[in-house]
């Protein structure tokens, strides 16, 4: 029998090497690299014996019923979800510590037992008694959910398929324990090893899984990557500690489509859902100060109104700081320079700070012009009119390009109260419903008419 190999396995982000090195080139963390065995030693250079079953082919026109279905009720959880839970899913649920993945989930689970599932919370990082403490902070004690306390993957294997639930949550995959793996609780190995048994226990019985993953200084969720291609939706709970609002995000879905998002509020009651995400992020707003802009943004499938806030002053240190919050670093560093390039308005010994407003995260092109007036509103001490708002992305030639949804984002403003808007000239907006539209082609002209610059 051959001697089985070791390999050496980043615990951070899953780079095998053939020997032991103080830091890992791919993801450059130091001291994370430990060794350990294969999973298996399967049979070596053996070709595969006998003849296996045809498998049934079909075309691309054959059609097929979609899944069926359970709503939980929580109307935010069942639109990132694609609609509501799918049977023999797996689901993977990343997030920050304490930001209220344990809380989601429990209501989740009360709410999906609420509607007739059978559902099994198995907790491997707080006693049964914490549960139910939360629980009944929570008001769930009526909901019929089964707990346990365990981090043997063996003994919870073995209890869910006895017990055949219709959902079983698992918090937290990284404290799953699987006595047949050499390694310590939370590596890769015991990570990508308890993630295969869950999920195949999904597909084989058609029980629904929940897995609660942990998550780096990066905001990635901890372990291999191939821990998210096993699943079928990777879901992220984002938010600030400081603000009340709770993001949970749709990266992936098999079942719905992703980029989805459920806004949340927590309350001393549990997570609240908000119907209106644009009305709860523009409620602070108060009177319109320069810096501040209303930025017209699709997440996912649902227009969301949010505030660019942005503060421009003179730098008492020889290298001026860029300080973004909510937004992308390397984004706000290629306005600066356009706006330096293709209008002539210099941002050199200033520092710049940047903010959205409510802890909200963006992502998509289209908020550049929204940065953009934010920045020279700030720079030149001028507000913009307070019903106003801007979308649009800029090029590197100083060019405005026009973005997709441009009626969605407009009908979402003017619900609002808001009668202007800045967008970039062309698009298929549609029906204006009343609302003044200035249409800009190049950064140039935008900072001429608006701010009387350039």
């Amino acid at each position: 029998m051959a001697k089985p190999t070791l390999s050496f396995v980043c615990q951070s982000c899953g780079a095998a090497y053939s020997k032991w090195s103080g830091r890992c080139e791919s993801c450059g963390e130091w001291n994370s690299i430990v060794e350990e065995k294969p999973l298996s030693d399967g049979p070596a250079k053996k070709a595969l014996k006998g003849r296996g079953r045809r498998v049934a082919l079909t075309d691309l026109a054959t059609k097929e019923a979609p899944p069926p279905r359970t709503r939980s009720g929580m109307e935010e959880l069942d639109r990132v979800l694609g609609g509501g839970l799918v049977p023999a899913s797996a689901v993977l649920v990343g997030g920050d510590p304490g930001i209220g993945k344990s809380t989601l989930l429990l209501q989740a689970a009360a709410s999906f037992a609420r509607a007739g599932l059978s559902v099994i919370y198995i907790s491997g990082e707080e006693a049964s008694a914490q549960v139910r403490l939360r629980a009944a902070r929570l008001g769930l004690t009526d909901a019929q959910v089964r707990l346990a306390a365990e981090t043997s993957l063996r003994d919870i294997l073995t209890t869910l398929d006895e017990e055949r639930p219709d959902l079983a949550i698992i918090d937290s995959i990284q404290t799953m324990w699987a006595d047949n793996v050499e390694s310590a609780p939370g590596s890769v190995s015991q990570v990508r090893a308890a993630s295969h048994e869950l999920t195949s226990f999904a597909k084989k019985r058609g029980s629904s899984v929940i897995l609660v993953g942990h998550v780096t200084k990066e905001g990635q969720i901890a372990g291999p990557r191939v821990v998210e291609h096993m699943v079928d939706t990777v879901l992220y709970f984002e938010g600030e500690r400081g603000h009340q609002f709770r993001i949970l995000r749709s990266v992936k879905n098999r079942f719905g489509p992703a980029d989805e998002i459920g806004v949340f509020e927590m309350t001393g009651a549990g997570l609240a859902e908000v119907g209106n995400p644009s009305a709860l992020f523009l409620s602070e707003r108060g009177s319109p100060a320069p810096g501040s802009v209303v930025f017209a943004g699709i997440e996912g499938t649902r227009p969301v109104l949010v505030e660019f806030q942005a503060l421009v002053a003179p730098s008492p240190h020889a290298q001026a700081r860029r300080s973004v919050v909510g937004w992308d670093g390397g984004r706000l560093a290629m306005i600066l320079a356009v706006l330096e390039s293709r209008c002539g308005i210099p941002f050199a010994g200033l520092d710049v700070y940047l903010n959205v407003a409510g802890g909200m995260k963006i992502s998509e092109p289209a908020a550049d012009l929204a940065v953009a007036a934010a920045l020279l509103s700030a720079r030149e001490d001028v507000g913009l009119p307070p019903e106003t708002v801007v979308f649009g992305e800029i090029s590197l030639s100083g060019a405005l390009r026009p973005v997709g949804q441009m009626e969605n984002r407009l009908k979402e403003a003017r619900k609002l109260g808001f009668s202007t808007a800045i967008l970039p000239t062309g698009g298929k907006s549609g029906g204006t419903g009343g609302m003044a539209l200035n249409q800009m082609s190049d950064l140039a002209g935008f900072v001429g008419d608006v701010f009387g610059a350039g």
